[in-house]
């Protein structure tokens, strides 16, 4: 099962487009992001630059609308993200407990979807894109 771990460092919506990151709290976050390889669990991983950087697009009219960072109504925003192949979610809990995390963030686990997880109909909508990472479409296992 694939699950995604998403990294919300709270005050992270506020943060400088340039940050300053902590020496020893990278090293601790690369220490445990080796585990999570040598164990054989991880997909991926990134960071992300802060929402100051970013843009939004919103449809509400029907026409796409662009924002620019930061976004002043954002609560929460995403710093990262791991996604790792796991046997269950209690798996993927276990590891994010293993996160050095500080107290300022929280790690949200989210179940990545499966073709398996849906209708024939919609299987069959979907079988037309070919997913070059093997996720929804014909490249599925």
């Amino acid at each position: 099962m694939r699950f995604m771990m998403l990294m919300i460092p709270h005050g992270y919506e506020t943060a400088p487009a340039k940050l300053d990151l902590d020496p020893e709290r990278v090293a601790a976050m690369m220490k445990y992001n080796q585990a999570l390889k040598d164990a054989g669990v991880l997909i991926t991983l990134e960071g992300l630059h802060p929402p100051a950087t970013g843009a939004r697009v919103s449809f509400a009219s029907g026409e796409p609308v662009v924002t620019d960072g930061p976004f002043t109504e954002a609560k929460e925003v995403i710093g990262g993200f791991w996604m790792i192949d796991v046997a269950s979610r209690a798996e993927a809990i276990a590891w994010a407990k293993k996160c050095p995390a500080t107290a300022n963030e929280v790690i949200e686990i989210r179940q990545v979807q499966e073709m398996g997880d849906f209708s024939e109909e919609v299987q069959q909508a979907a079988a037309s894109f070919e997913h070059p990472q093997g996720g929804w479409g014909k490249a599925l296992r």
